[in-house]
């Protein structure tokens, strides 16, 4: 460095003792001219100049560290939001196939609700014309109630009940005519009875169903004459199963069918059927609230069909 800072001077020359400064250095091949004296004797010494600045640096990329976590946070972000919209999917799923769960249900109760009414129709069409009204003198007066065609020959099935101590049985068919009718036989242990008419063209049998095929709850129709007002029908339910119901005369009836239809006197001998238009009992009481001596509502019995079956076999036989 020393040097250096004397190398700014002009050296001592023998051919003149004032020379230009620009003869000082070797920077280039300019050619040499000469400067006044006065300008050259007080030349300010010249430093060689400071150091530069260097550049910045350039801008370092990110490391391996970082483009690691730009990668994870975008994965996560891609995973959130294809999760919410996942979500978001099956929520709108769940609503339309609950809705359209609803919706089916919904059809489903109506449907079954027209088909239950068009069983019910079907069933009492079946056998509407083979349920009669009978009508009975006796010494005491008249009385009423119901009577089930049960063949082609004009035998009516019935209770023994509603026959006995007669002098003229009269049937009022579901047209409208009026039949004399004349007693078959009764098994009085069982509450039955058979009258016959005169058979006609196209007469309707009913047609007799397997009692022992009964459940409870099942539906049931009960058709008959109560109170005299002919050709009526009530619905409900075998209520249950195999009661032994003792009558008001002392008859003991087993393995009786309890159901809630609407059963009145009238009703008595008439056909309870299922929804298939079979006859699979024949309704007979009520039971009665005896804190009101009145019927009870909704609690009736009937003969099982299969019973009525061997006791028809026993009197058409005789």
């Amino acid at each position: 460095m020393l040097q250096e800072e004397h190398e700014v001077y002009i050296p001592y020359s023998p051919r003149s003792p004032y020379l230009s400064s620009a003869s000082a250095g070797v920077l280039d091949d300019a050619p040499v001219t000469q400067t006044p004296p006065e300008q050259s004797a007080f030349q300010p010494p010249r430093y060689p100049a400071g150091p530069q600045a260097s550049p910045p640096p350039p801008p370092k990329r990110p490391g391996r560290a970082g483009a690691i976590l730009l990668l994870t946070f975008a994965l996560v972000l891609i995973f959130g939001v294809g999760l919410f919209a996942g979500l978001e999917f099956a929520s709108s799923k769940s609503s339309t196939s609950t809705t359209s769960k609803a919706a089916a249900s919904a059809t489903a109760t109506s449907s079954s609700g027209t088909t239950l009414e068009t069983l019910q129709e079907a069933a009492i069409a079946k056998i509407e014309a083979a349920v009669v009204e009978i009508k009975v003198t006796t010494v005491q007066g008249e009385q009423i109630g119901s009577g089930v065609i049960v063949d082609t020959k004009g035998d009516i099935v019935t209770n023994n009940h509603v026959v006995s101590g007669e002098q003229t049985i009269e049937v009022v068919q579901a047209n409208g005519s009026t039949e004399q009718a004349q007693l078959v036989g009764t098994v009085a242990a069982d509450d039955l009875a058979v009258v016959r008419i005169q058979p006609f063209a196209h007469m309707t049998v009913a047609q007799i169903g397997d009692s022992s095929k009964l459940v409870v709850g099942q539906e049931v129709l009960a058709i008959g004459n109560p109170l005299g007002i002919t050709e009526t029908a009530t619905k409900g339910i075998v209520s249950a199963l195999n009661r032994s119901v003792t009558e008001s005369t002392g008859t003991t009836i087993s393995k009786a069918i309890q159901t809630d239809a609407a059963v009145n006197p009238g009703n008595s001998g008439g056909a309870l059927i299922n929804l298939q238009g079979q006859l699979i009992g024949i309704p007979t009481l009520t039971a009665v609230n005896t804190e009101s001596n009145t019927a009870a509502n909704g609690v009736s019995f009937a003969i099982p069909s299969n019973l009525v079956e061997t006791a028809l076999q026993q009197i058409i036989q005789q």
